[in-house]
């Protein structure tokens, strides 16, 4: 039942209260040490009230905990060096990690506690010593990984067509080699070599990946943009298609192209993912990520229903026309293409002056360009620009959490021996077997100068104030026009008692 009044009061709207109550129920708690202490006890979804402020975003409460948990080491002057408690909050060993819990909530206030002592400086300790080298090199391995690939793809094994033309646009040259005439020269052996890099790096990527989806859960897992949900699909994706890649050229199965361009495609964007290691970057890389999935997704569904019915009046229009005259709308999957492009304004619209062309093909292009090109994409610009504004307030924000989100992963996916322990152990201080971390706290003696001149100034107006109240009750009957300007004398006195004050602070200051 204590417990369960403790987690109940993280999530009061009244911190102060919260706070004391929270100290009146501890003090009942005979075990405040150990597993039986009612702060260790977690709900069930597996959060203890340390978490739960944190989840909740309760800045309160967190910094009130973290005062409990704090040991002055020595002062000296406006020094003081601190030993802050990291159980809970450091993610070693943790299955549910503090720090993973604040970058996944949902809640904008929870990302505050991040800019808090002693999660900043953590944070900012593991970045860093382990978290930004690991990081630049593990983005410098898989661009040598995606070069090896796309050489494999350039140099892979064609021979050329010997078979007869079927059609007069036939326009292959080239066709794929069996598996037994791939691998006979030298130049097919070192390009072997990078295939079972290709292949290797896949299977790792996918080893790497699934158990995470198991432990966060798929919905979690990829929806989450500061926890790079999209790259993670991206990333995923791309290691299928390798994948499926390897079994069509094992079979000797043709169109091995699709995936392999597919594969390309999406192992060069997911380079983008790398981009958050770098403050300068890294706000970028959610802004894509918002726009894709959040505007362009919703302006897509828009765009194909109007690609559709244009390409289709096209289609029937040009239907009865000779192709070689015209080509551009010939069948129906072409039109649609033609559609696409023409909706994007990367051709002008296809004509031949040298025939005579349909009277509804004008008339069908003047209304697919006005509603295309000056609507529909002044309205994506629109909604993008509203998109960019919106993050720009917090992507510093942003991308401190990013920070924090691979800063974990690394520490989780990577060896002890490479990532260890961060932090002073208790022992060396007499303080058991948890974890420190020490903080140097400098106190500026200028600014509890300033605050009591502040405090004086305040004092000063509210006594004229108050005299200027006394004024206007002795002087209750006089009329209302002489009111007015006693009031008004009484204001100007106060401004100028409270501008002489503030010209005191500035020299002083």
């Amino acid at each position: 039942i204590g417990n369960t009044v403790l987690h109940i009061l993280v999530l009061q709207p009244n911190k102060t209260f919260a706070c004391h109550m929270y100290s009146l129920i501890l003090s009942y708690d005979r075990k405040k040490e150990g597993p039986g202490s009612l702060e260790l006890i977690p709900n069930n979804e597996g959060l203890t009230p340390f978490k739960l402020a944190g989840v909740e975003g309760n800045t309160v409460m967190f910094q009130y905990l973290m005062q409990k948990r704090k040991h002055n080491l020595w002062s000296f002057g406006p020094l003081t060096t601190v030993l802050y408690d990291l159980t809970e909050i450091d993610s070693w060993a943790e299955d549910q990690s503090f720090l993973e819990l604040i970058v996944s909530t949902k809640k904008r206030e929870a990302r505050q506690i991040l800019d808090l002592t002693p999660v900043k400086e953590l944070v900012s300790l593991k970045w860093n010593m382990y978290g930004r080298p690991y990081f630049c090199f593990l983005a410098l391995f898989y661009i040598l990984y995606m070069v090896c690939f796309t050489m494999c793809c350039v140099y892979r094994p064609l021979k050329p067509r010997i078979g007869n033309k079927t059609s007069s646009r036939d326009n292959t040259i080239y066709i794929q080699k069996m598996l037994q005439e791939s691998y006979m020269t030298y130049e097919d052996e070192l390009r072997l070599v990078g295939e079972l890099i290709t292949v290797i790096g896949a299977v790792v990527i996918l080893i790497l990946e699934i158990p995470d989806i198991l432990r966060v859960g798929a919905a979690k897992y990829f929806g989450q943009t500061i926890l790079g949900g999209p790259f993670h699909i991206i990333v995923i994706t791309y290691a299928c298609m390798i994948l499926v890649t390897m079994v069509m050229r094992l079979t000797s199965t043709t169109g091995e192209v699709v995936p392999m361009s597919f594969a390309l495609v999406l192992g060069w964007c997911n380079v983008m993912y790398f981009a958050r290691g770098f403050q300068m970057l890294g706000p970028f890389t959610i802004m894509i990520q918002k726009m894709i999935f959040g505007d362009l997704m919703r302006f897509c569904w828009l765009m194909a229903v109007v690609i559709l019915g244009f390409a289709s009046a096209f289609y029937i229009i040009f239907q009865t026309e000779n192709p070689e005259n015209l080509g551009q709308f010939y069948n129906y999957p072409m039109s649609l293409f033609t559609t696409f492009e023409l909706f994007l304004t990367i051709i002008d619209g296809p004509a031949n002056y040298d025939v005579d062309l349909p009277f509804m093909y004008s008339v069908v292009y003047f209304a697919f360009a006005i509603i295309a090109t000056l609507l529909m994409l002044n309205l994506l610009i629109a909604m993008m620009g509203d998109t960019h504004w919106r993050v720009a307030h917090e992507r510093d924000e942003l991308w401190r959490a990013q920070v924090v989100a691979t800063t974990v992963m690394l520490e989780r996916k990577l060896p002890r021996c490479l990532w260890p322990r961060s932090g002073i152990c208790g022992r060396e201080y007499g303080l058991g077997d948890r974890w420190y971390l020490r903080v140097e706290d400098r106190v500026d003696p200028n600014k509890h100068k300033v605050m009591r001149y502040t405090e004086a100034f305040k004092a000063q107006d509210r006594d004229n104030y108050d005299k200027g109240l006394e004024k206007m009750e002795i002087n209750r009957n006089i009329l209302y026009k002489k009111e007015l300007s006693a009031l008004s004398l009484s204001r100007s006195t106060s401004r100028t008692s409270s501008h002489r004050g503030w010209e005191i602070l500035r020299r002083n200051t």
